[in-house]
């Protein structure tokens, strides 16, 4: 299976999740069976809050699921939409995430937890919505 990370920068498994889906500066795709990571860059990093459209640079068919820190209503559902399933990442690495992951141990991003516009809380583990 693969999944998408935002990242803001590539190190690979090594990289920290990002803290907000549609501004990341880059995703980093991984494949859970072989832990191989590609580098993708966001094209549309510049957007008003509830319009980003990363997907269409990366399109749906590099990947099956995405796992996020935090994440808007409008691109989650967008998302769900697709048939992609987002997952909530726990702070840390891209590798520690996958390790989650592959263990069943990464709970499914809901409505409720999406963030409420910039510079807000609003999502899973206390942070913020900043970009």
């Amino acid at each position: 299976m693969k999944i998408c990370f935002p990242v803001a920068s590539d190190a690979g498994l090594e990289s920290p999740v990002y803290n907000h889906f549609g501004s990341a500066p880059l995703f980093v795709v991984v494949d859970t069976e072989t832990r191989t990571a590609e580098a993708l860059q966001n094209n549309d990093q510049q957007h008003q809050h509830g319009a980003c459209s990363p997907l269409k640079a990366l399109g749906t068919d590099r990947f099956d699921g995405i796992v996020v820190t935090g994440i808007g209503g409008g691109a989650l559902n967008g998302l769900h939409r697709m048939g992609l399933k987002v997952f909530q990442a726990y702070e840390g690495t891209i590798g520690e995430n996958v390790d989650r992951f592959v263990q069943g141990a990464l709970s499914e991003f809901l409505p409720q937890h999406t963030c409420g516009g910039h510079g807000q809380k609003g999502h899973g583990h206390g942070g913020s919505c900043c970009h």
